[in-house]
């Protein structure tokens, strides 16, 4: 019987909706499903367990020796200018400042690149072995006819910076893939504010040995005593390893985070085994009767990353990629260039007197130096960072809105200091307003973008590039530390000594009110799990999966190999 072909389909008719796990095989569809199942379980944790306090106290002993050996320069710096010299030069006293940012500019590139190729815990306390090394170099430097002093602290400074910035995506990144998403924003926030702790500490550690040898700075014109003075900022820069040696052991006993696990290393019997173990999540129990099998998802590859934020029908992508490090550069160009400077601010402010020395030194001004730094920290620094504890995580709060709030009072704040700055230097009491004002600037410094411009990359992006992006934002945000820090030391004597300091507060303003603008773009990530922020869609990400043979079948093949194989005759 004839045949006839079946009739073309009727173009008025529209096709039948397809889900994306339609035509699938069913156990690709299931692995797909307990992936999905693993990482909500994970984003549903309630409150913090024992181990999440774990890694975040880890990763917090290096946040606190990264901000000790950034800021303890600021005091060490007149100690080494009184030994080798009355005072260090402005070119000196720059190097040792710029020398930490330019190696935490090459350190968070380096390290969140290699963080998202071999691993987080490969990588995690590489970077503290870094910082322990170049502080503990830096206590015993010493010059001579052939090398300069000052060069070699740049240099350990710089090896030194590679470290502590590679201590930023890292352990950004650990803390936040392991975090629950109601308790994320205040877990990162916790681990961030030892910075703050830091900083506090090398101020008491310089005001306790600048009071304990006073004798010693005051007759310093002797040669033992200038030997006391050598032994202070050698004691003070090296009181940062403490901390770094105890961490140490902590950092390498901790394990590859889930998600690294299951999207990077594709392993989801081992994710499942991890989080049964460390988060105490029962309903995962480790099958050893299953067949190990390597899961096919989008894996990382320069094709893919222009692929992905070149995408055009997902450019908020690469939108938000941009306004996050902008907002990163630009909070840090105000943000280092008070926080290293402060000394030279209220000397054009006249603070110190009218004859306050243009280079802080010795016998003029280190204990003054010491007791506004603890004005500022206990006055804005510290209650800044526990407002954002607070705040970061409530309803009414959030990321974003600490952001735009800081960004708004660091703008207004930093115009009223710059235009205001000549009538309130006038008298004591209108210097105390202009005290009272860097306080406030302090305050929404980490009530605002200090904090959130370290929160939000390391909770944005696929796994697969989410250290990545968060190096190149904290490599932004050095990049702008760098060049504030060269600008004010240059331009803050044009027109006469300390006369252009108003006119750079007012450039850190428009810089504070481009972020403003920058974050405006950026989305609000409180309470939202890592795979929403990753702009992909989830369902449907397993598109295969690879038998693997396991690991005691590739033992037994080495050992029938080794003892299989002919012996070679010794010769005689």
């Amino acid at each position: 019987m004839h045949q006839y072909p079946p009739p073309p389909p009727d173009p008025r008719l529209k096709p039948r909706y397809q889900h994306p796990q339609q035509n699938r095989p069913r156990r690709i569809v299931l692995l797909d499903e307990r992936r999905r199942a693993l990482l909500q379980a994970l984003d549903e944790q309630e409150e913090p367990t024992r181990f999440h306090k774990k890694v975040a106290w880890v990763a917090a002993a290096g946040f606190f020796t990264d901000a000790y050996d950034i800021f303890a320069i600021n005091i060490a710096a007149v100690m080494i200018g009184d030994v080798y010299g009355s005072c260090l030069s402005a070119s000196q006293d720059l190097g040792l400042k710029i020398a930490s940012p330019v190696g935490n500019f090459f350190g968070q590139l380096f390290f969140g690149w290699l963080a998202d190729q071999i691993g987080r815990k490969k990588m995690y306390g590489v970077e503290l072995l870094i910082i322990i090394t170049a502080t503990f170099c830096q206590a015993i430097a010493a010059g001579g006819h052939a090398i300069n002093l000052i060069g070699v602290l740049i240099f350990w400074r710089i090896i030194m910076g590679v470290g502590i910035g590679g201590d930023y995506p890292l352990s950004a990144i650990i803390v936040s893939e392991f975090s629950g998403t109601t308790f994320r924003g205040r877990l990162m926030t916790a681990v961030f504010a030892a910075q703050g702790l830091g900083n506090l500490f090398a101020t008491i550690v310089s005001v306790i040995v600048l009071s304990a040898y006073r004798h010693a700075i005051e007759t310093r014109d002797s040669i033992p005593h200038l030997d006391h003075i050598d032994y202070l900022w050698r004691l003070v820069i090296g009181m940062g390893c403490i901390p770094c040696v105890f961490a140490l052991w902590f950092r390498f006993t901790i394990p590859e985070t889930t998600r690294f696990t299951l999207d990077i290393k594709r392993n989801i019997q081992r994710a499942e085994q991890d989080v049964a173990i460390h988060l105490s999540l029962d309903r995962f129990r480790y099958d050893p009767s299953e067949l190990p099998i390597k899961l096919d998802v989008p894996q990382a590859s320069w094709e893919d990353f222009k692929n992905y934020f070149g995408d055009p029908q997902h450019s908020n992508r690469v939108v938000t990629l941009i306004c996050a490090a902008w907002s990163w550069l630009s909070f840090d160009i105000a943000f280092y260039g008070m926080g290293l400077n402060t000394y030279y601010i209220l000397s054009a402010l006249h603070y110190y007197g009218p004859k306050a020395p243009s280079i802080p030194s010795i016998p003029n001004t280190p204990i003054s130096i010491c007791v506004h730094n603890l004005i500022f920290a206990f006055g804005g620094l510290l209650p800044g960072y526990l407002a954002a504890w607070y705040c970061v995580d409530k309803p009414w709060g959030g990321r974003w809105r600490i952001q735009m709030l800081g960004f708004t009072a660091l703008t207004l704040l930093l115009v009223i200091m710059s235009t205001s700055f000549e009538k309130l230097s006038a008298t004591k009491s209108t210097q105390n307003v202009f005290i009272a004002l860097y306080c406030f600037a302090n305050f929404f410094q980490n009530f605002g973008p200090n904090v959130t411009t370290f929160i939000m990359p390391g909770e944005m992006f696929p796994t697969r590039y989410r250290s990545t992006v968060h190096g190149i934002c904290a490599a932004a945000g050095k990049l702008g530390a760098i060049v504030s820090q060269v600008s004010f030391l240059k331009l803050m004597d044009k027109g006469g000594t300390g006369k252009f300091v108003k006119d750079l507060l007012g450039i850190f303003a428009v810089f504070t009110f481009t972020g403003l603008v920058a974050t405006y773009f950026l989305e609000e990530t409180r309470d939202r799990s890592l795979e929403d922020l990753s702009f992909e869609e989830q369902v449907g990400f397993v598109t295969g999966a690879t038998p693997q043979r396991p690991a005691t079948f590739q033992r037994l093949i080495v050992i029938h190999y080794r003892t299989s194989s002919p012996r070679t005759k010794r010769g005689k």
